[in-house]
């Protein structure tokens, strides 16, 4: 990309992301208003924005070289990241993660794909566009109710079903089972040997990362309470995905844990690219573990995540 495409991409992404004013952009990069303007009409009329921005800015684009580079990873995006509110970095992580993911909804070829749950990738299905693609089956890898017996709203797999008009597949189970007796009994249920000959066939994933804090999602979604989080950091754990705890090296923690979880392991994907949406300081030790793990083969994140794990 050439130093003016990169600049206009970055006005772009400012202007269609960002949600900043053209006087804004112009103060903060120094550029006429005039220019500013101009940018944004040649950015639409050559395609550079189709309703999100198809290009990423060349310091964004070094970062996800570096990582790719260095976690030997078959996919790796990173958007721009502005200063702002977290909002802002979930629209700039819907902007390109949708993209990414409309790379293999597309493929008319395609037949089962799985997801996992959690904001950030219910920011980049809300930023997907509707893509018609009958014959997908949509497969939700975790479970989809809490321990009291409500509803995931970070499952994605209805909202994906509603953009592309395919069918989605939910487990009515918690992610974590309050014993082993119980995740033995959703696994003994009717529904799963169909879900589980669909995880065979899935042919792609998309999952989120998550921190293990008190405030973390399996807690917030009901799935875990802050004590049980508590002592899972006190085993070592710093993420998990789908409810598979790890530690900061990227191995699994057991301990009694992993028998408790009810998601599908990652290990029977690991020949099918497993894709991860995350980004946040947070979640930093938890991407960093997911990475040395080779848990997934793919990750989306935002500019200062992807600074913070090259530096790291």
């Amino acid at each position: 990309m050439t130093s003016k495409q990169d600049l206009m991409a970055k006005v772009a992404w400012l202007y269609f992301v960002g949600n900043r004013t053209q006087q804004e952009i112009a103060l903060d990069l120094n550029i006429s208003r005039p220019t500013i303007n101009r940018m944004i009409s040649q950015a639409t009329s050559s395609g550079l924005v189709q309703v999100r921005v198809s290009h990423s800015t060349s310091d964004c684009l070094e970062l996800a070289e570096k990582l790719q580079r260095r976690y030997d990873l078959n996919l790796c995006e990173v958007a721009p990241t502005f200063e702002g509110s977290e909002g802002s970095v979930h629209r700039s992580i819907a902007a390109l993660g949708g993209a990414v993911m409309e790379r293999y909804l597309g493929d008319s070829r395609l037949g089962v794909i799985a997801v996992g749950f959690g904001r950030t990738l219910r920011a980049v299905i809300d930023g997907v566009q509707e893509t018609p693609a009958p014959q997908l089956k949509i497969l939700s890898l975790a479970g989809s109710v809490a321990l009291d017996g409500s509803f995931n709203n970070f499952d994605v797999g209805l909202r994906l079903a509603d953009k592309t008009g395919g069918k989605a597949f939910l487990l009515p189970m918690p992610v974590i089972a309050p014993t082993t007796e119980e995740r033995d009994h959703w696994h003994n249920g009717q529904l799963f040997p169909l879900v589980k000959k669909l995880y065979k066939e899935a042919e792609v994933a998309f999952v989120g990362i998550g921190h293990v804090l008190e405030n973390c999602a399996l807690v917030s979604n009901g799935f875990l309470s802050p004590e049980e989080a508590e002592a899972l950091r006190a085993k070592g754990a710093v993420g998990e995905i789908l409810g598979w705890a790890m530690n900061k090296h990227g191995e699994r923690i057991n301990d009694g844990w992993s028998e408790r979880v009810t998601s599908f392991p990652l290990e029977s994907l690991a020949k099918r690219p497993i894709i991860a949406f995350a980004c946040g300081e947070q979640k930093i030790p938890a991407i960093l573990a997911a990475l040395r793990g080779r848990w997934i083969s793919g990750l989306v994140t935002d500019q200062a995540t992807a600074a913070r794990l090259v530096a790291l």
